[in-house]
């Protein structure tokens, strides 16, 4: 594998396509240290200190300071993250499937970019709405349910905010929007010039932007430096250890892990020429929904508390509901159920047999023992749904592992996070991404890839031709 990396190197455009990258990701961890103009960064950073890093990163500051790469906490430019764009292309995505005209214009040609410019202008939209609550929550922001507590740091450091009013507001809104659209424009410069998929390597890069002070918070808890507090046992350090170990390749198992369905395709013969006659494999992924369920539980995990702190600041029953679904048995409880829900509404408003069956008998396709048309939609259902149900366990697990783990074995949250959850899902499934796209530069010019399964399958050594392994895989 080292070999690999310095092989990356040698190949010119693929050497350019990583510096390019690199060159992005300092845009992007510059941008989140840059405050809006008109904040007090240092009144927002002691808050995070003195609170957030201290109490779970589920709350809903913690995650959007999570997903923001820590530019919430700075006040800056980037604050509002990538988000709203993601949040807009599910919403394009989830019409496409449900809204038959949406539909037919994602399939025909040129339909595509079109859907790509109304995301970008739903994006623009919900940056502008987004980046006035966020400028409201700037100049009050004692009174949201997610920031309780802030008031402290203001009575000792001063208000976020020393000149509120609406040319801070507007001054908010375009920097924020600004700094959203920017983020996008270097997602998409990245999936064109550079290497992985931009996007979801701007969330890769702005999570990983908290892993060395999660690193320095867990150092703490095994190497305290308070001679008074007693330090962790080192056989709890190896026991944590081989548990991230088995965390993360069950993370790559089911990232990879799919269902391949034997395809037969019939033979037809067109003038001169014999078409078809060939075998195929139609593979369904495990965990077909990838990281949404995870991120639609926890966007509306909060919101019963948060409405009713809003509604009532000052009732005693509305505070325990939003303590209860933060930190109570609630929370297990909605959380996990949630998350199952969303992985079947996902595959069941993305998945579509039925086309899939046409399009198989369109082009004389057959899984053997099914009759083409709905016996063969029916079989796809079927096996998608048993295929839904072990990932969905698989996934409600692994996101309740970082909070199990933190309350448990009195890990620090910001270290807990990466032992499973949305965080660890999205690191390995962006870096397998990144990796595979890397390996096709590699194979074709003969070099060897990172994996000894990807050299086998490309090449038979140094120098020779390419081959194709005709071994059968595990299914």
């Amino acid at each position: 594998m080292l070999s690999a990396f310095s092989n990356c190197l040698k190949i010119p455009e693929l050497r350019q396509r990583i510096f390019f990258t690199l060159a992005m990701v300092i845009v992007i961890r510059v941008g989140a240290w840059i405050p809006c103009p008109g904040v007090n960064p240092a009144v927002l950073q002691a808050y995070f200190a003195d609170f957030i890093n201290n109490q779970a990163q589920n709350s809903m500051a913690g995650l959007f300071n999570l997903f923001s790469g820590g530019a919430l906490q700075n006040c800056a430019i980037f604050a509002l993250g990538i988000m709203p764009y993601i949040t807009a292309s599910i919403m394009m995505q989830l019409m496409t499937a449900v809204i038959p005209s949406m539909g037919k214009l994602a399939r025909e040609e040129g339909g595509r970019q079109k859907i790509t410019q109304y995301t970008r202008v739903g994006t623009i939209f919900l940056c502008i709405f987004q980046g006035y609550l966020m400028a409201t929550a700037f100049e009050n922001p004692g009174q949201l349910p997610f920031f309780q507590g802030i008031s402290e740091v203001e009575a000792r450091m001063g208000p976020l905010v020393p000149t509120p009013g609406i040319a801070f507001q507007l001054l908010t809104i375009l920097s924020l929007t600004t700094g959203t659209m920017l983020l996008m424009w270097i997602g998409e410069q990245i999936t064109d010039k550079g290497i992985g998929n931009g996007i979801s390597l701007v969330i890769t890069v702005n999570i990983l932007g908290s892993l060395p002070g999660a690193l320095a918070q867990g150092w703490e808890v095994f190497n305290p430096s308070d001679p008074t507090v007693q330090p962790v046992s080192p056989l709890l350090i190896v026991v944590l250890l081989a548990f991230l170990f088995a965390v993360v390749a069950g993370t790559v198992a089911l990232t990879q892990g799919t269902r391949k369905i034997v395809i037969n395709y019939a033979k037809q013969v067109r003038g001169n020429k014999m078409f078809g006659g060939q075998q195929g494999q139609l593979p369904l992924k495990v965990n077909y929904s990838g990281v949404m369920p995870i991120i639609f539980a926890q966007s509306i995990i909060f919101l019963p508390g948060m409405l009713l702190t809003f509604m009532f600041p000052q009732s005693p029953f509305a505070r325990m509901i939003l303590d209860s679904l933060e930190q109570g048995t609630l929370y297990y409880f909605f959380y996990g159920g949630m998350i199952l829900f969303f992985s079947y509404f996902w595959v069941a408003t993305m998945f579509n047999p039925v086309q899939i069956a046409d399009d198989l008998k369109r082009n004389s396709g057959f899984i053997p023992g099914k009759r083409p048309g709905e016996a063969t939609a029916k079989f796809l259902d079927f096996t998608m749904t048993r295929l839904t149900l072990a990932g969905a366990v698989f996934l409600t697990i692994l996101a309740l592992l970082p909070t199990v783990v933190q309350r448990n074995l009195g890990i620090p949250a910001l270290t807990a996070q990466f032992f499973g959850g949305t965080s660890l899902l999205i690191i390995v499934g962006v870096m397998l991404d990144t990796m595979r796209q890397m390996e096709t530069f590699l194979l074709q010019r003969h070099y060897d890839g990172f994996l000894k399964k990807g050299k086998l399958r490309g090449r038979s050594g140094r120098g020779g031709a390419l081959q194709q392994n005709t071994a059968p895989e595990n299914v």
